[in-house]
């Protein structure tokens, strides 16, 4: 080896202890992080494999001290709801984002064109949607009077399809796409819907899965609108309204003189919560890491390197 290959190996493998130092700090405070967000569910987790009388006992642990799968058991019990509400949840997220993906993405697209003549006003009324609202009696006026939807799925599907903020949203990721790509496209003769769908669509792949994240969270955790419109006509209601009322009959029967063949102490309360938060939130969970690395490339959507 040369006298400038070794000098240049010397230099490349030479560190800096200030930026050493900074490493480790940096990996430190974000292993910290981590293990601050991750014991709590793991928390959870334990939880709701533990008996009652041990919940009762010695709190909330790690570890689960009477390990028991009882609280399973009941959410369980009725397979074919456990499936359908599964079932109803994981189609209204998935046909409710797509759509809702579609609506934001042209309604931000078309706002934020300078050729629209009326986008300020357009985008003044959904803005002033978001300060004030009608109230919930009109709201359910509408939905079960004027548009039948009692008992329909499209009662939970059709409120949130769209949202101000996520229109906001979505014009700010549109507004960092240069206009020049429009202007090209119509010059070579291409029509509105066609630029949208060849130029801009593409560009916006950190924004869908964004936005499609917000939205499926919204549809995954859906429990209001469920409660307001589905009655007990309708056999598969969606996961978190179903789960919600598991815990309601529980509750009832620990409270009544139903309870009395049973014995109250062994039915669980609290082991039953935290199961019912890991039936919720597990699938859900495994989302995100699919979209997390378009959260940084959302960021310089559309940058223009100078």
């Amino acid at each position: 080896m040369s006298q400038s290959q070794h000098v240049m190996h010397t230099t490349k493998i030479r560190k800096d202890p200030t930026q050493i130092t900074m490493n480790v700090i940096t990996y430190v405070l974000v292993t910290i992080f981590c293990i601050c967000c991750i014991l709590p569910f793991w928390m959870i987790i334990a939880s709701s494999f533990s008996t009652e009388e041990a919940i009762r006992r010695s709190g909330f642990t790690l570890w689960p001290t009477d390990v028991s799968t009882y609280s399973y058991y009941l959410l369980f019990r009725s397979p074919d709801q456990m499936i359908g509400a599964y079932i109803v949840t994981i189609s209204l997220a998935a046909i409710g984002t797509a759509i809702g993906l579609f609506i934001i993405s042209m309604t931000g697209y078309a706002l934020q064109r300078r050729d629209f003549p009326f986008r300020n006003g357009i985008m003044f009324y959904i803005y002033f949607t978001s300060l004030f609202s009608a109230g919930l009696v009109p709201f359910y006026l509408l939905m079960v009077q004027t548009l039948n939807l009692r008992d329909n799925y499209l009662a939970i599907l059709l409120p949130l399809l769209m949202s101000p903020w996520l229109i906001v949203l979505m014009k700010n990721f549109v507004k960092a796409i240069p206009h020049e790509i429009t202007e090209s496209g119509k010059i070579d003769g291409a029509g509105d819907f066609k630029i949208f769908y060849a130029l801009i669509l593409p560009s916006l792949k950190p924004a869908l899965a964004t936005i499609g994240l917000f939205l499926a969270l919204s549809y995954w955790n859906e429990w209001y609108y469920s409660s307001l419109f589905l009655t007990t006509k309708v056999e598969y209601r969606p996961l978190q309204f179903h789960l919600y009322n598991v815990i309601n009959k529980v509750a009832s029967l620990k409270n009544s003189v139903a309870g009395s063949n049973v014995v109250i102490t062994d039915l669980p309360g609290e082991t039953l919560k935290m199961a019912t938060a890991v039936v919720a939130t597990g699938p859900i969970i495994l989302l995100y890491p699919f979209v997390q690395k378009y959260f940084v490339a959302g960021l310089t959507v559309g940058a223009v390197k100078g």
